[in-house]
């Protein structure tokens, strides 16, 4: 099976101890078999205390730390992982993330915002429509329903530069028949979600459909954040109905995005990345939240 990414996929890079948000603390970071066997080889040096690190119950995971730190997180924000054996022994989650895949008759891998240097990457990149072969991998075959096709006609209409963004949101909205909803009632919503942080439930319950910023430059942003919304979310939709719940969440996320920029008056890449990055971590990360604001 081929695999696919955005045109902007081979600029992300981590960063590493530059990262201001390490997907390193906070998250419990499951370690998948094959990895497991390769650290019980690991006899001598720093391998050897590997094994000391992971929790064996219910699902093999690393033990995290004082402030929810990995145990291989170092005190310059360096995997000592990496520093000792090499990228080659890293877990598939620490190997993977932040990419995503999405399976329809070919494979697509993406950057997830949830971390901070992807965010950047997507709302800096105008080419989000541009998809490039870049690999093969095992996979399945056909699918009944191609929603790759619609979502190329979405973002025909996205990338529509003769009309002004509002107007090519309006266009979405009308030609997949997407009601924006009351703002009660997704403030009700908002309020029932799950959340890692208390504080960003408080941030969200700012949000507003009418709340929209007045800038250019925040448009693009929001442009280029809604097609990773839709590449990721709509494109392994099974049939036209689930494509307009998968697109009308993404418009969701994007009109909560405009409300959070209008909240924080923010302006650079820097700032609305870091809103972004919010949302992905506690949406798009939690199978539950986003179910049940997608369906």
């Amino acid at each position: 099976m081929k695999l696919y990414a955005p045109k902007y996929y081979k600029n992300f890079k981590c960063i590493a101890d530059k990262c201001t948000h390490s997907c390193c603390v906070g998250w419990e970071i499951d370690v998948d078999e094959v990895s497991l066997e390769k650290y019980k080889q690991l006899t001598c040096g720093y391998g050897a205390q590997i094994l000391d690190t992971v929790s064996f119950d219910e699902v093999p995971h690393f033990k995290l730390g004082t402030g929810e730190r990995c145990p291989h997180l170092d005190e310059n924000g360096l995997c000592k992982i990496i520093c000792n054996l090499g990228e080659g022994y890293l877990c598939d989650i620490c190997r993977e993330h932040p990419r995503f895949y999405n399976y329809t008759g070919v494979c697509e891998v993406g950057i997830g915002a949830s971390c901070e240097e992807a965010a950047r990457v997507i709302l800096s990149s105008p080419d989000y429509a541009e998809i490039e072969e870049i690999g093969e991998v095992d996979g399945i075959g056909e699918v009944d329903f191609n929603a790759r096709d619609e979502r190329a006609k979405i973002y025909g209409v996205l990338g529509d530069k003769s009309l002004s963004y509002h107007a090519r949101l309006e266009e979405l909205y009308r030609r997949y028949e997407i009601d924006m909803g009351k703002n009660e009632e997704w403030l009700e919503k908002i309020e029932s979600l799950e959340y890692l942080d208390a504080s960003d439930k408080e941030l969200f319950l700012n949000y507003s459909s009418a709340c929209r910023p007045n800038s250019t430059d925040t448009d693009e942003y929001l442009e280029r954040f809604l097609a990773y919304l839709i590449y990721r979310h709509a494109t392994e939709a099974e049939d036209g109905e689930d494509l307009r719940s998968r697109l009308s969440f993404s418009l969701f996320c994007e009109r909560l995005l405009a409300s959070l920029i209008c909240t924080k008056g923010a302006k650079t890449i820097n700032e609305v990345a870091a809103l972004a990055r919010i949302i992905s971590e506690e949406i798009e990360y939690s199978d539950d939240n986003t179910l049940s604001l997608m369906y």
